[in-house]
């Protein structure tokens, strides 16, 4: 019974949501604009004309854009130094409550020196892409990221020849990537992703030379990966997960080892053998080639990884054996449902001492849970060892994790009192079910998310809970809601 999301690896596109988060924060505490200016008459205007567009502003994020003040010192307005001129818009949905519904008022082009437009995490902010944005000569920033944007990507994208960044990641775009975006050769970041795009990707974005960061994930993009990459020599973040893709990995892709530091190639219908030369891609940080139809060994070359912090190659077909890795400081691991017999949980997993997800599930360990001795158990959250023959007791394990969120161990031989389980403030999953556990179920278990522990052996009166019969079923002698009542002797 598998409990929890997929996905753990580190999401690059939270990490640059930070990132600009730290920007909106620096944008309010800089003076921008000579003291005693006034806002520009048009473009008090084009911004009071934004406002009027949205419906609901809920926590008030734009109640000090007031007609007569200085629109320089609203939220989110950055005027150019010593000027009275708007140069970017940055507004991000920084809690639920700061959400925005409404639309993007064509107003804004009244904005002519606007380099940057950034709406973000605002997700109830609806419509099409703003075509306004084809009349600000100087534009070369667009984050419009986490909205409820619709409808097609225009055609002529390519007209926007001074942008350096185009992010429409997170709205409802469809249709096909234009093959206008091509032309847009300056751009740094192409972010598409999370979106329902379909088709196949353009040939031309081999003519984005200066591209640090191309990710298309989250869509419905097929055929097969273009074999395009020797393109670009900058290329840090690729991320061409959960698609339709097919074929093989393409070989241009070994031309990105010295810098790439994200391939992230999940959840797609990729197939082949694991190519020999990632092994050459000493600066990755997050490999993720899960839910694939991947064959064969894993290279030998992996062992040159020293620096990758996540992987993730489960849920392909991949075999024995599994090379030695020499990685010193693993953050997430997830080799699960291939064909591999670890025998037991590398050395260098244990050695670790900042790992926070390790997921083996049928891995064909065999081990006692006590020989699993991890140098470090602080930053434990995601712990899964299921369908194993993993003996022993999870007490040692679990009672030293004080961050652990979720524990699954299904399907193993595990033997001990489960009333000697402590869990943590963050503790909410827990699934231990085919096993042979025994003692009573504690009161402890009641502030817990999902459980199961069916098909051990327990016994007693179940403490009040939430959860459904099938989490306690096949134990010896258990009784109360929702098994049936407990005889009264």
């Amino acid at each position: 019974m598998n409990l929890y999301h997929s996905s753990t690896t580190t999401t690059t596109t939270t990490i640059f949501t930070v990132i600009f988060l730290l920007l909106a924060i620096l944008f309010t505490l800089t003076p921008h604009k000579a003291n005693g200016a006034t806002c520009h008459p048009e473009e008090e205007a084009g911004l009071l004309g934004f406002k009027s567009g949205i419906r609901s502003d809920p926590s008030g994020l734009l109640s000090n854009w007031i007609s007569g003040t200085d629109c320089c010192t609203w939220t989110g307005v950055e005027c150019h130094y010593n000027s009275t001129r708007v140069q970017r818009l940055f507004l991000t949905g920084q809690k639920p409550e700061t959400i925005l519904s409404g639309t993007i008022s064509p107003t804004l082009s009244k904005l002519k020196l606007l380099d940057g437009l950034y709406l973000i995490n605002l997700i109830n902010i609806s419509g099409p892409f703003p075509n306004f944005l084809f009349q600000l000569p100087n534009l070369q920033f667009i984050y419009l990221e986490n909205n409820n944007l619709s409808g097609r990507i225009p055609d002529n994208i390519g007209n926007l020849t001074r942008l350096d960044v185009l992010s429409l990641t997170g709205n409802r775009f469809i249709g096909p990537v234009p093959s206008s975006i091509t032309k847009l050769t300056q751009l740094t970041q192409l972010k598409l992703g999370n979106n329902f795009l379909t088709g196949t990707v353009p040939q031309g974005i081999a003519k984005l030379v200066n591209l640090t960061y191309l990710s298309l994930e989250g869509n419905q993009l097929e055929g097969t990966i273009p074999d395009f990459f020797s393109s670009f020599t900058d290329l840090r973040i690729l991320n061409f997960s959960y698609n339709k893709f097919s074929g093989n990995i393409p070989n241009s892709i070994s031309s990105l080892a010295p810098k790439l530091t994200y391939l992230e190639l999940g959840h797609n219908s990729l197939s082949g053998k694991i190519p020999d030369f990632l092994g050459k891609f000493k600066a990755l940080d997050t490999l993720d080639l899960s839910w694939n139809k991947f064959s064969g060994t894993v290279p030998a070359s992996f062992k040159n990884l020293t620096k990758i912090f996540n992987l993730n190659l489960s849920n392909n077909l991949l075999v024995d054996p599994f090379p030695e890795m020499n990685v010193k400081g693993i953050e997430s691991l997830d080799l699960s449902n291939n064909s591999f017999h670890l025998g037991s949980i590398p050395k260098w997993v244990a050695s670790s001492p900042i790992i926070f997800s390790l997921k083996l599930v049928n891995c064909g360990i065999k081990m006692r849970l006590e020989d699993f001795k991890p140098s470090e158990t602080y930053f434990y959250d995601f712990i899964d060892l299921s369908g194993n023959e993993i003996s022993g007791s999870a007490i040692g394990l679990v009672n030293s994790t004080e961050y652990l969120v979720g524990f699954w161990a299904s399907g193993n031989k595990l033997k001990f009192d489960l009333g000697k389980l402590r869990f943590g403030e963050r503790f909410k999953f827990l699934d231990l079910s085919r096993n042979w556990v025994f003692g009573k179920v504690p009161n402890s278990v009641v502030g817990l998310e999902k459980l199961n522990v069916s098909y051990n052996h327990l016994c007693g009166q179940l403490p009040k809970n939430k959860f459904p019969a099938s989490a306690f079923v096949g134990n010896d002698c258990l009784c109360g809601s929702p098994l049936p009542p407990c005889n009264k002797a």
